[in-house]
């Protein structure tokens, strides 16, 4: 046994059914030898993106793990890396790296150096010896507080080397959670039971802590409507009558509308970072948090109060103390239920000219409609890629159940969501995967459609064509009049037919579903899906100033 085969014989018993991979690495061998599948993508920021969306759709139960070469490898890798990072998403990532006796020897790259700044832990295995040792250190980072890639570098010899201790002890490690302290926990129940509007604002900690069904008792014992944040969406079933949406860089107007006019809002698993993943708080509100990182708290607002812990086992705690403060009764917030209808109602009265329009070009609005008029949304993951696909998308699909929308957007990388959907898709077989993606983002990952057809990963991917950069000629005039620069231009369907996907590209609203039904049974036969839709340049966007 050498110390690759001792890595991946852990790498079993921590649970890795893949290996997210691009060569040369002689870990991929051992690995495959061990029963661990090789999943390789075109490119290394692609392979990185597939273990993401594998690790978020299983809630970090089981982590992706990532090896990649040294050098140009897990250079190529870092933008990937760096999008976990943001979104606090653990995989594991195993570069191999230069022999000890040249480390240091300029120009090598020096991946644990440089990715201090993007991962939780970023180590070296500089002897077999320690391989139990750092794996343990790593899981355990993986596993415990807030998630965030963690890099293990693998010396060449230290990989090759024969180790005499034979097998391998290592005992798998568990996860490790916390619960409120009990003080916070009265003090924040009682701010609660006596806010007149309260809101609950919630963001992906509850996904990664599986507490959907706590947040629904809990809004339903308040009677408190509930927004999310980008990342957050679908922690919270849209179709219930106390929901709210979500609110990123745009918004639905229930949620602005809540917000505002809110006295307390609960920040639920979320940080309360002001970026296009999530919406601006006005001045003036009552603010409480619970979140699993003390690194939140009070970072942009002043709170009023705070409780640190799992989300599912503070939302447990705090149901037992409103219960019991309340004597069982809860809170009735009289004709809150008819008053986020009445919003909502307004809401899409005025966006619904667009929603069903006939026009031609496409209205992207309208493939959005008819699609989620089309599936299954409770078998259904749906998720979008950066820019004007993310905007139009997220506050009119709406979302059922836990994980049924793909949320993301504190890094916004054009293409992410192609390799999000094939990695989401190996972690929940059983699902239908759809993402959206403009003509800019397919043509930043376009070539790993081929990785879906190769792999048997039948997802659909939706491409908004407008042949233009969308939201930007207005800040460049002089580029875009002299030079054309925002131009793009591409038969994006008939790339995917040559990738060996099935490709079909449609100008007309009238195909819409028919066009959507005939990727959904390609899906059925194994087979990746890419539907090219011929839209205009819609830059209206569901977007509601604060108050304030």
């Amino acid at each position: 046994m050498n110390g690759n085969d001792a890595i991946a014989e852990i790498l079993k018993a921590e649970g890795a059914e893949y290996l997210f991979c691009y060569p040369d690495n002689q870990l991929i061998h051992s690995c495959a030898a061990a029963g661990i599948r090789p999943v390789m993508s075109r490119t290394e920021r692609t392979t990185v993106n597939m273990a993401d969306g594998y690790t978020r759709m299983l809630n970090g139960e089981k982590n992706g793990v990532v090896v990649t070469q040294a050098g140009p490898g897990i250079e190529n890798a870092y933008g990937g890396i760096a999008h976990a990072y943001a979104d606090s998403v653990p995989i594991l990532v195993i570069p191999g790296g230069t022999v000890r006796g040249r480390i240091n020897s300029n120009p090598d790259f020096d991946a644990v150096a440089n990715y201090k700044g993007i991962t939780k832990w970023s180590g070296q295995i500089n002897q077999t010896g320690r391989i139990s040792e750092f794996l343990r250190r790593a899981h355990t980072f993986l596993r415990t507080g807030r998630g965030a890639p963690v890099l293990l570098e693998v010396p060449s010899d230290v990989a090759m080397e024969q180790i005499e201790a034979n097998p391998v002890t290592y005992t798998p490690v568990k996860s490790i959670k916390s619960s409120g302290d009990p003080a916070d926990i009265k003090s924040v129940a009682s701010r609660l039971i006596k806010a007149e509007r309260p809101v609950l604002y919630v963001g992906q900690g509850v996904l990664w802590a599986q507490a959907s069904d706590e947040l629904v008792r809990l809004a339903e014992l308040l009677d408190a409507p509930v927004a999310t944040t980008n990342s957050g969406k679908s922690a919270f079933p849209e179709n219930h009558e106390l929901a709210l949406g979500a609110a990123g860089n745009t918004v639905t107007k229930m949620a602005r509308y809540f917000v505002d006019n809110a006295d307390v809002i609960f920040g639920i698993g979320v940080s309360f970072t002001t970026n296009l993943a999530s919406m601006g708080i006005p001045q003036g509100k009552t603010l409480i948090q619970t979140t699993v990182d003390a690194n939140d708290l009070n970072k942009e607002h002043h709170l009023a109060d705070a409780i640190i812990g799992d989300c599912k086992l503070v939302l447990r705690q705090l149901i037992e103390e409103i219960d019991a403060q309340t004597s069982g009764a809860g809170v009735d917030h009289a004709d809150i239920r008819a008053e986020v209808a009445s919003v909502r109602n307004e809401w899409l009265e005025e966006w619904m000219p667009l929603l069903t329009s006939d026009e031609t070009p496409i209205n992207p609005y309208r493939i959005i409609w008819d699609l989620m008029h089309t599936v299954d949304r409770d078998k259904t993951v749906v998720t979008h890629d950066s820019g004007h696909p993310r905007d139009q998308l997220i506050p009119f699909w709406e979302s059922t159940v836990p994980r049924g929308y793909l949320g993301w957007g504190n890094s916004t990388q054009l293409g992410y969501s192609l390799g999000l959907v094939l990695g989401a898709k190996l972690a929940a077989p059983e699902k239908t995967f759809i993402n959206f993606m403009g003509d800019a983002a397919i043509g930043m990952a376009g070539m790993d459609i081929e990785t879906g057809v190769r792999l048997n990963i039948p997802v659909m991917t939706i491409v908004l064509n407008n042949q233009v950069l969308s939201g930007y000629p207005a800040r460049y005039e002089a580029a875009v009049e002299k030079y054309g620069f925002t131009e793009l231009y591409g038969d994006y369907a008939a790339i995917a037919t040559a990738l060996g996907a099935y490709g079909e590209r449609i100008s007309d609203t009238a195909e819409i579903v028919p066009a959507i039904n005939r990727g959904l049974a390609e899906m059925d036969k194994g087979r990746p899906v890419l539907l090219e839709f011929m839209t205009s340049e819609e830059n209206r966007l569901s977007r509601y100033p604060a108050a304030g």
